[in-house]
């Protein structure tokens, strides 16, 4: 009996024995030996690096916590270190401090003595866990990047760049790389150089404007940058001629409103007839506008017009870029600029596409009415609202003088009559230089046929 009791008494210091010590320590040892990697991610993928790149990402460990990161260029059989960084721990059994963390430094190739050409970029982060004799779990990455400190260089190979406020004008241009984004700023306003129309790849034509507000010493040059982010400029001879607008005085009746108004839909919560006009002649000609714009920069790489742009037969009503001022029983209410060509003929007369091209939407836009947009290429589109029947269908291919549709008085339209205008990428330009044979010729054919033959492309 007694031995029993010895037995029973040995056994429970032994229990005992093990949930004070033992099943902590193997619950510690559970903790600190934990085999969870920890991660790192980069913000996107680095492939190229130019003179001067951020890189930037996050390193994270739901484990321990993170302890070390470790980024490094392995170039000519030599390594420099990028960043070295340890994060603080914290006592055991407790979590490192730093469980998910951004990092973010620069590389400077020159100025780490790294030549231009492949190089090797090397990253290890390493965490808390007591594995690999205390070394932790770590993660290891090798990606294959290309040091590129030259900008590209550019040859403008067009001439006698004419323009005028509100205008169009054409560049073309060779680069000395493939695959890199160019083409012309003007007044820090970017249209995209396009390759395509020439066999050699590094040859870009880019149609741009001088939009109406914009002045005869506006800034324009070709500009393009590399897959590494490198930037280069070149100037060009360009004249630019001033253009006086037309200011006119609109003045809005009760009749109109009535009329018009109930078209847009709007609720009591935009007040009076005329403050609804107001909401729409303002923040819907802004939006209106903008999706319209929007089309411009989804265009064919290929030229699909030729010869003079059509225009419709009748009497113009308003020209482009009229300064407007509203009134309302008498008073200025409102001012903006019409941004087309207003031709009125018959009523529901036929609308005929001006040049062959690709029709890219079909639909009802707010203060344009029914409109329907035809992209031409690279770029330059041209538009057709207040609409009262749409004809044309979208994706389908229409040849200069295809019916398209017929006038109408849908949108802010007051009588019937076609708005037609013209656009270059998202920038609304003055039709009537299309329409001008002699116009294409000396600033858009010209030039290219100039490249192709006299260049030899």
């Amino acid at each position: 009996m007694l031995k029993d009791n010895k037995k029973k008494v040995r056994n429970c210091l032994i229990l005992l024995l093990f949930i004070i010590i033992i099943l902590p320590v193997a619950w510690l040892a559970l903790l600190q030996f934990e085999g969870k990697k920890p991660s790192v991610t980069f913000d996107f993928p680095y492939t190229y690096i130019g003179i001067s790149q951020e890189i930037s990402g996050t390193v994270s460990d739901q484990g321990r916590g993170v302890r070390k990161l470790w980024i490094s260029i392995m170039k000519d059989g030599r390594t420099v270190d990028l960043l070295v960084k340890t994060f603080p721990g914290t006592s055991i059994g407790k979590r490192g401090e730093t469980l998910q963390i951004p990092f973010k430094f620069m590389i400077e190739p020159q100025n780490l003595g790294l030549t231009d050409g492949k190089a090797i970029m090397k990253t290890a982060v390493f965490d808390y866990s007591w594995r690999g004799l205390m070394k932790g779990n770590n993660t290891y990455l090798e990606k294959e990047i290309i040091i590129d400190t030259r900008p590209p260089e550019i040859d403008v190979l067009s001439t006698n760049h004419n323009l005028t406020q509100g205008g169009s004008g054409l560049v073309i241009y060779r680069t000395s790389e493939v695959g890199i984004k160019s083409g012309v700023s003007v007044g820090g306003h970017f249209f995209p150089g396009h390759p395509g129309l020439f066999k050699e790849k590094k040859i870009y034509l880019a149609f741009f404007s001088v939009n109406y507000r914009q002045s005869p010493n506006t800034d324009i040059f070709v500009t393009a940058t590399d897959q590494a982010g490198n930037n280069a400029r070149a100037g060009f001879a360009h004249y630019i001629k001033r253009k006086k607008f037309v200011k006119d005085t609109i003045n809005i009746s009760d009749g109109f409103l009535r009329m018009k108004m109930p078209e847009f839909n709007l609720s009591d919560k935009y007040g009076t007839l005329i403050d609804q006009y107001l909401e729409v002649n303002r923040n819907f000609r802004k939006k209106n506008s903008n999706r319209i714009k929007a089309e411009g920069l989804k265009t064919d790489n290929k030229i699909h017009w030729q010869g003079m742009f059509l225009r419709m037969k009748g009497k113009q009503q308003a020209g482009f870029a009229d300064y407007r001022t509203y009134k309302y029983k008498g008073k200025v209410v409102d001012k903006q600029v019409h941004l087309g060509v207003d031709l009125a003929d018959i009523k529901r007369a036929p609308v005929k596409a001006s040049n062959s091209g690709k029709v890219v939407f079909i639909g009802k836009e707010g203060i344009y009415g029914k409109t329907v947009i035809i992209d031409h290429g690279f770029g330059l589109l041209s538009t057709y609202s207040h609409l009262s029947e749409m004809i044309a269908k979208k994706g389908e291919m229409v040849k200069k003088g295809d019916i398209i549709g017929r006038t109408g008085i849908t949108g802010l339209a007051g009588g019937d009559h076609l708005h037609f205008g013209m656009l270059i990428h998202d920038t609304f330009v003055n039709p009537i230089e299309w329409w001008d044979a002699a116009w294409i010729r000396n600033n858009i054919t010209d030039k290219i046929d100039f490249v192709r033959s006299g260049m030899g492309y």
